[in-house]
């Protein structure tokens, strides 16, 4: 059994590959890149190869033009031509464009070498013109496969700067006395012709790649994933979700605690709260969590169940159903009057604790301070066969989800899970069970962002007292945390008499795929002071302990029908679809492009 699933890691590698795309630099740095550019360009190329007062003038003139225009038009084709384009604002606008221009240097330079070593400014020429196309192809690849604008519009944006950034040169070119010829003005229709064909070849290539393995468009499934991680517009991806999801039955468990009200509910989802950021059930812990507390005025948590990528949920559709069935279901009896104190079991890999109450069992496990992370359904099942044994009536079973240090799993591990989860069963009903009491509390963190780490739902705290034992169950709405902060958390709660207890995170994935790293992720505690989190874990379990009043506890299996989830296979198969489509990339590039330079250049040699 590993702890971390290849699916997981699948997703992790793409979301990590991807995000260094759209780190873009601040739009004055984009103009200032640009300007610095084509001035450089134009002096050097003066320098190089018109040393004299004049044609330092040329050289001005070139590269101060070629920065006007790239300037304004960058301004244009965001606000007019593209101006309902949600990807591209004037800064990624800028981007490609300070992009093209750095190509563009790339070509005049090397025709500076060539014509400074031949003596003939005509290659010169030559290779300004064919630094036009390759611009003019990238933009066309660019905005084609990126661009969500209608087609006439992706086209106009990708002429519009290569044409009018060619009239500097052809000025120039005429005061050197190089003036336009008909072959020239062919060359650049040649051109359009040319770099439309090549680049609809090209992009054929790589929307092939979907449609033969998924039966849908690479192209466009990339630029539905453009939308969801540039602007959070989720709908576009979610739609492939739901196109490629199965219906499948999904299962919550419920624990609710009452007395004249609900005082609190434990909700746990055989769902996964994923792919990432606000995509199908990533955000699930948190609108869960807020449904339930709005429609019953209590406090809620919901903590990771025994499951992984297998189970995520298509679309915020999905969530909605689910979350409706849950809320509804949440009017079952809570007649257990009674619980057992809380029991921990280990054998020096595994950690279980368990609790009675009534005739049902909650019990967690965790491998920490070794990494903890997606457990398999087989665990849960076999647990609750053995509370079955015991006498139970129902068991919840939850992956406490709280340690990484690392992204190896452990293939030894799931016997000693077994083996301690079987044993802290076999304790905790052999405790005496007596009233108990239960308080709750909840903290949204401000200062904590979902870029540190921490979900939408904060902190909640619900302690039990039974007896003389006071028993934390402290739920923070992250994915995982760092290695050792559990046992940090448990010893400061401790201090101020909190007897035992567990932390659990919800693995929520809205806070995937934020930021660049390892992971894409930080694990709580990476990101956010230690101090800091601690202080309000404290402030939740200090309120809870002064709400405690006594209560009655049930639980609940509530099994939604018709649920839509991406199943494992279909899941692998789309996170690897952009990495096949870039394999296919780099098959078709160099006989597409270099076949199109060729054909260009020699049109070049009649120029």
């Amino acid at each position: 059994m590993a702890t971390k699933d290849s699916l997981s890691q699948s997703l992790d590698r793409v979301v990590k590959h991807y995000a260094s795309l759209f780190k873009l630099p601040s739009y004055r740095r984009v103009v200032l890149l640009q300007a610095l550019i084509c001035v450089c360009g134009g002096l050097v190329t003066a320098l190089i190869l018109f040393p004299s007062g004049e044609g330092l003038a040329n050289g001005l003139f070139l590269g101060v033009s070629l920065f006007t225009a790239s300037l304004i038009l960058d301004h244009v084709v965001s606000k007019f031509v593209l101006r309902r384009d949600a990807i591209y604002n004037l800064r990624r606008t800028g981007v490609l464009s300070l992009a093209c221009l750095g190509l563009w240097l790339f070509f005049i330079l090397v025709g500076n070498v060539v014509a400074l070593f031949t003596h003939d400014l005509a290659w010169w020429i030559r290779l300004c013109l064919l630094g036009y196309s390759a611009m003019l192809i990238l933009r066309l690849v660019v905005f084609n496969a990126s661009s969500d604008a209608r087609y006439e519009k992706r086209v106009a944006a990708s002429l519009v700067q290569p044409l009018v950034c060619i009239v500097p040169f052809i000025v120039v070119w005429t005061r050197i006395g190089y003036a336009p010829t008909i072959p020239m003005f062919l060359y650049l229709i040649c051109s359009l012709v040319v770099g439309v064909v090549s680049s609809h070849i090209f992009l054929y290539f790589i929307d092939k790649v979907g449609k033969v393995s998924l039966g849908i468009s690479s192209m466009s499934l990339f630029k539905a994933f453009l939308l969801t991680w540039i602007v959070n517009l989720n709908a576009p991806f979610e739609e492939f979700l739901e196109q490629l999801g199965e219906e499948q039955n999904v299962e919550f468990s419920l624990i609710k605690f009452e007395s004249s009200k609900t005082k609190a509910v434990v909700a746990v989802p055989s769902v996964h709260p994923g792919p990432f950021k606000n995509i199908g059930s990533s955000i699930l812990p948190s609108l869960l969590k807020n449904a339930i507390e709005k429609e019953f005025d209590c406090v809620a948590c919901v903590p990771h169940g025994l499951f992984g990528h297998e189970l995520d949920l298509a679309s915020q559709l999905q969530n909605q159903l689910v979350i409706r069935h849950v809320v509804e279901a949440m009017n079952f009896e809570a007649s257990g009057a009674k619980a057992s104190p809380f029991v921990t079991v280990t054998n020096g890999l595994a950690v279980a604790c368990c609790q009675i109450f009534g005739d049902f069992a909650f019990l967690s496990v965790t491998l920490a301070p070794n990494t903890t992370e997606d457990f398999p359904q087989e665990l849960g099942m076999f647990v609750r066969k053995e509370a079955g044994k015991q006498g139970l009536a129902c068991c919840v079973v939850v992956n406490a989800h709280n340690s990484i240090d690392g992204l190896n799993g452990m293939p030894e591990a799931l016997d000693s899970l077994k083996n301690v989860a079987t044993t802290c069963l076999e304790r905790a009903v052999s405790q005496k069970q007596s009233s108990f009491q239960v308080g709750a509390a909840t903290v949204s963190p401000r200062d904590f962002s979902l870029g540190d780490g921490m979900g939408d739902g904060g902190i909640t705290v619900i302690v039990v007292k039974v007896g003389k034992q006071r028993t934390a169950y402290v739920v923070i709405d992250g994915n995982n945390m760092v290695s050792g902060l559990r046992e940090k958390i448990l010893s400061v709660l401790h201090s101020f008499g909190v007897d035992a207890g567990e932390v659990y995170t919800t693995d929520t994935h809205s806070v995937s795929a934020l930021i660049l790293g390892r992971r894409g992720y930080h694990p709580i505690g990476e990101a956010i002071p230690h101090d800091k989190l601690i202080g309000y874990i404290e402030e939740a379990t200090h309120s809870a302990l002064s709400n405690l009043e006594r209560v009655r506890a049930g639980c609940c299996s509530v099994n939604v029908s018709g649920a839509k989830v991406i199943g494992k296979e279909r899941l692998e198969s789309l996170s690897l679809l952009i990495d096949k489509g870039l394999q296919r990339a780099k098959k078709v590039v160099a006989p597409v492009f270099v076949l199109s330079g060729l054909l260009l250049m020699l049109f070049l040699l009649f120029i």
